[in-house]
């Protein structure tokens, strides 16, 4: 009897397998929408878990992936990818049966893509073999590989004050208007990065479209890749984006490439992250930001380095709030980073750019990766920034006497020198003179 028993059970598992083999839709998972409020959707009938995706059909006919965010009462609450235009009481929503993925390859250097990997530049479909998904694990402390190269942007400020290393992860502080996008470009154009990932994110059309023409080259876009996704797109979108342009440098990284990943800008990913929060009942904490936020930024973010295979570099600008480095966006990513470099609109207003505050950046990883001699000659240079700035008040009324702090008379004696040192014009690159020697012979 025992063994009839058991036969039964197979039997009836075997049907059951035949069945969904023979009607793979049995197996999917269907609910419908109950109500949409602002960009939330509340759907019944599904067992669903966060962070799955669905897709919605519209009475239009269309699907709209949407992903699940929260759950509420027995109810599913979903976020769409895309503008919710013909969705109403009762449609039909189908599991999609898979985690995000974008597709990799190649064929994406000098291509414009959007947060789903397609492309958005009007040079025709894009197919890539590969595919790659969008929320990965970072990689595991113990496989990360120490930071001992470096990575040469042309900036003479960055270069010989603030160096960076290839895998370091840094942050590019400022308020709006100081010039952060145009560094990102002097940047990207002068690396010696193999290839460029640039994620534009909440950013406007416009900007774009200038980003592109003026900064693109034609042999610069070769190397690269933009991934865009301008403010008037959905929320989830926009932090979608952040995800596809790391997990884009994750691929080259795993083909053995040094990949610099630039992300303009965080402090929009995590607006756009506040908006997911604040819409699921998450409770606000300082200027609005809810807790998913602060937990958000890390998973990302940890996900650039150098591994054994290659590196990722990355620059993220943070767009700092009425030009307080210390809000909550600022605070939370520089507690992350391996680095900070700082514009000021001070010197923005003096026409000295790029507009880096010397005393206020610092690079950490830039003691391993230089000598001590450089790391000295550096010392030197923020030491007369910082001596001249605290003197400034009396030197400019006439009430500081020369030959009353050796010191200040230096910092006197150097000032004209330095500043022709620090400001650099969009098309200069630092690669055209021996930078050392010529901060040595600044502080001598």
């Amino acid at each position: 009897m025992e063994m009839n028993s058991v036969d039964q059970i197979s039997n009836h598992i075997g049907r059951i397998r035949e069945e969904l083999r023979d009607h793979p839709h049995k197996s999917k998972r269907y609910g419908k929408v109950a109500s949409i409020v602002g960009t939330i959707i509340e759907c019944t009938g599904l067992h669903a878990s966060v962070g799955e995706v669905y897709g919605i059909e519209t009475i239009m006919g269309t699907v709209i992936p949407a992903e699940v965010v929260g759950l509420k009462d027995h109810k599913a609450l979903l976020m769409p990818y895309d503008q919710i235009k013909g969705m109403r009481s009762g449609c039909k929503v189908e599991y999609m049966g898979q985690s995000l993925t974008v597709s990799v390859g190649p064929e994406m250097l000098g291509r414009v893509v959007d947060a789903n990997g397609d492309p958005i530049d009007q040079k025709g479909p894009m197919l890539c073999s590969d595919h790659q998904p969008v929320h990965n694990d970072p990689p595991s402390p113990v496989e990360r590989e120490p930071i001992d190269e470096i990575m040469a942007t042309g900036i003479r400020a960055i270069d010989g004050l603030n160096t960076i290393g290839k895998g370091q992860r840094v942050g590019l502080f400022a308020g709006s208007g100081v010039g952060k996008s145009v560094l990102l470009g002097m940047i990207a154009k002068h690396s010696d990065a193999d290839i460029n990932v640039i994620a534009l994110i909440g950013e406007r059309g416009r900007e774009v479209q200038e980003f592109l023409d003026e900064t693109l080259d034609d042999e610069l876009l070769e190397r690269s890749i933009v991934v865009a996704e301008t403010s008037d797109k959905s929320a989830m979108s926009r932090i979608k984006a952040a995800y596809t342009a790391t997990s884009i440098a994750e691929y080259f990284r795993e083909q053995g490439k040094n990949v610099l990943l630039m992300m303009d800008s965080v402090t929009r990913v995590a607006m756009a992250q506040r908006e997911v929060g604040l819409a699921t009942g998450e409770p606000p904490t300082t200027k609005g930001y809810t807790p998913s936020v602060f937990s958000m930024l890390p998973k990302f973010l940890e996900r650039v380095g150098k591994t054994g295979s290659g590196s990722i570099t990355g620059i993220y600008t943070v767009l700092v709030d009425s030009d307080d480095m210390n809000e909550p966006i600022a605070d939370a990513v520089r507690s992350i980073l391996d680095g900070h470099i700082v514009l000021s609109r001070r010197l923005a207003h003096k026409n000295h750019y790029p507009a880096i505050d010397v005393p206020e950046s610092i690079s950490r990883v830039m003691p391993s990766i230089v000598t001590k001699e450089q790391r000295d000659l550096a010392g030197q240079v923020r030491d007369l920034i910082t001596t001249y700035r605290e003197a400034e008040n009396l030197i400019n009324i006439g009430a500081y006497v020369e030959g009353s702090n050796p010191k200040i008379d230096k910092a006197i004696a150097k000032r004209e020198d330095l500043e022709s040192f620090l400001i650099q014009d969009i098309t200069e690159v630092d690669f055209e003179i021996d930078l050392w020697n010529a901060i040595k012979k600044i502080v001598e």
